[in-house]
């Protein structure tokens, strides 16, 4: 038997037995065995493309089992992304500079992936700073999901002005004259701020199929071979999946998806369900693009958007009768459905609702999950098995444990969440991002997380027992999210019979030192067989590139993720390594405290249940 590739000379983690082998035959999309190199290389006949993996270390392609492409990726080619950017020196001249390319009517947007502890200064831009570096051009600046920053110029193109009306919920800050500051706050939600940054230009059609293009290949860049998007505010079914059902049917997509349905309008979610149960059905697609389920948001009553800088939001009465019939309808058609429950007290009220639908309807095997989890007590974890869900956790608290541990304590921030706890207790648990307005959508980041316990800025929340060691890191970015798009046993593995989908890293991820886990990167990138990403020693191998478009995208000046040799161009970031716990608490307090002088630091504590 001959087959079209073999991967040799290389560290293989196969995240099976044995651990690790030294190369791989890979036909028809599919791993056809792995072994010794002598071993695979007999398999290899006159038309077999041989690539030597010169010693690098090989990882099963990466599964992020909660982030948002499909939104991301209509809208890449138009962000200014501060993700890994090492100051704020740095960030305010890239800002600058973006402000003096933009073409009107378009604005300047900076949307998630970043936190001011990343950044030498230890601070947030401040709203004379950002109007200063684009005097004329809108700039928005989106922070987590508790504020956003507006320029002069943004105020007058989305009308903000002395006589603008208050939004419901959320807060436009104004000066002691009633004249909007450029202060966005979220209260109790994110709503004031998605629903501002909506009413921006978009890009053209053809601008977007190659904004996500850009995208997807961007997360190619680091190893991402498949994704499970989680819907999202703004993201329309099935308006808003054009571009990317496109991408599909012309072959371009460069990394598996699979969707959750997510509802877009209170009070109107199980009238969006009944309607989308019968247009298309969980399963439909392929191994590149399919249907997944339900959810994120499921009703509007239960969504309890995690703000650490407010109290926790308590949700509404109506919450269970509205996700009940959801849960009702979404188990009657035997759909898998996922929650984003930040709160144990949320879960806790969910999983009522969920074992009493149970009881009328049994789920009897089912997918269904929770997403986030940050404070689900084990009593919760327990029930959650019991069901056979899973959860989904994300690294948010990478983004802002400093904000939790001033509100909550270190001690509360210990478990938050209880990974260690969900492992013991049998559940499935598979790791992501929720990238791309909070979180950066870069693994590594999430890995370190995982097995440091540490934030972005250095502040350390979690002890051994719930911190996880790299094998154990990598499977949950791996096998544990395939189970999430009902795909365990299909990949995460390399493994005869499951696709072949891996990355060869940068550098030994099972080895280097903890804090240089941020800075891998993939240097190839197959996807079913196919190489998707290459660079480096690989460079030769890699598909054409993608010129951007439009011209003036910051895409094409500064990429993504910010690169290693980018660092060099503003202050130094030598701390950016060594950042010691003691010093990202100090500029956590000094921030909080700035915070409370503009009125949006609650000093009042609610306890979880732990």
């Amino acid at each position: 038997m001959s087959v079209e590739l073999i991967l040799h000379n290389a560290k293989i983690a196969t995240n099976g037995v044995p651990s690790f082998v030294e190369a791989i035959a890979i036909s028809d999309g599919k791993v056809i065995a792995t072994g010794g190199n002598d071993e695979i290389l007999r398999l290899r006949g006159p038309a077999t493309h041989i690539i030597d993996g010169r010693g690098r270390t090989v990882i099963p392609g990466l599964n992020d089992s909660h982030m948002h492409p499909i939104r991301g990726g209509l809208n890449y080619n138009l962000e200014l992304r501060w993700d890994g950017v090492p100051s704020l020196a740095d960030a305010l001249r890239m800002l600058k500079d973006q402000a003096a390319r933009t073409p009107a009517p378009q604005w300047v947007r900076v949307i998630g992936g970043w936190t001011e502890f990343q950044f030498a200064e230890g601070r947030m831009p401040t709203l004379d700073e950002i109007n200063a570096a684009a005097p004329d051009t809108p700039v928005f600046v989106m922070h987590l999901y508790d504020r956003a920053l507006l320029n002069g110029a943004a105020l007058r193109a989305v009308g903000y002005d002395k006589n603008a009306p208050d939004f419901p919920a959320g807060e436009v800050q104004r000066d002691r004259h009633g004249n909007p500051t450029g202060l966005l706050i979220a209260k109790p939600n994110a709503n004031i701020l998605y629903s501002t940054l909506a009413k921006g230009p978009k890009l053209s059609r053809e601008d977007q199929l190659n904004s996500s293009r850009q995208f997807f290949r961007e997360l190619n860049r680091f190893g991402i071979t498949s994704v499970i998007d989680a819907g999202g505010g703004f993201q329309n079914y099935p308006d808003d999946y054009g571009v990317v059902n496109e991408l599909h049917r012309n072959g371009e997509l460069s990394l598996r998806l699979a969707y959750n349905l997510f509802t877009q309008k209170p009070k109107q979610e199980l009238a969006d369900f009944q309607s989308w149960t019968k247009m298309t059905k969980p399963g439909d697609g392929d191994d590149f693009y399919r249907v997944n389920g339900a959810g994120e948001m499921l009703v509007f009553s239960a969504a309890d958007f995690e703000d650490f800088l407010v109290p926790r939001p308590d949700m509404l009465p109506i919450m269970e009768s509205e996700l009940k019939a959801v849960i009702r309808h979404l188990v009657e058609n035997r759909w898998p459905f996922r929650l984003h429950a930040t709160y144990n007290e949320t879960i806790e009220r969910a999983l009522n609702v969920y074992e009493d639908v149970n009881r009328e309807i049994p789920f009897d095997g089912l997918h269904w999950f929770f997403d986030h989890c940050e404070t689900i007590s084990d009593c919760n974890i327990e029930r959650v098995k019991a069901l056979g869900g899973g959860i989904a956790v994300q690294n948010r608290m990478a983004f802002q444990g400093e904000y939790f541990v001033e509100r909550y304590g270190a001690q509360q921030a210990k478990r938050t969440p209880p990974i260690r706890r969900m492992l013991e207790i049998g559940i499935p648990v598979g790791a992501g991002t929720d990238a791309t307005r909070v979180s950066s959508y870069n693994p590594y980041v999430s890995l370190y997380w995982l097995i440091t316990g540490k934030t972005i800025g250095g502040l350390g929340l979690y002890p051994k027992e719930n911190r996880l060691d790299r094998e154990e890191a990598l499977k949950l970015y791996t096998m544990g999210s395939s189970w999430f798009s009902t795909e365990d046993g299909k990949k995460g593995a390399l493994a005869a019979g499951q696709l072949a989908d891996l990355a060869v890293l940068s550098a030994d991820y099972f080895s280097i030192p903890d804090e240089e886990i941020k800075q891998l990167e993939s240097v190839l990138t197959i996807v079913g067989g196919k190489i998707v990403y290459a660079t480096e020693e690989f460079s030769k191998l890699a598909p054409p590139a993608l010129p951007v478009s439009p011209s003036w995208s910051p895409v094409k000046e500064y990429g993504g993720y910010a690169k290693v040799e980018r660092q060099a161009v503003g202050a130094s970031h030598s701390a950016s390594s060594s950042h010691v716990e003691a010093s990202a608490r100090g500029r956590a307090r000094s921030h909080l405290q700035v915070l409370g002088e503009l009125g949006l630091w609650g000093l009042g504590c609610d306890c979880f249940a732990f």
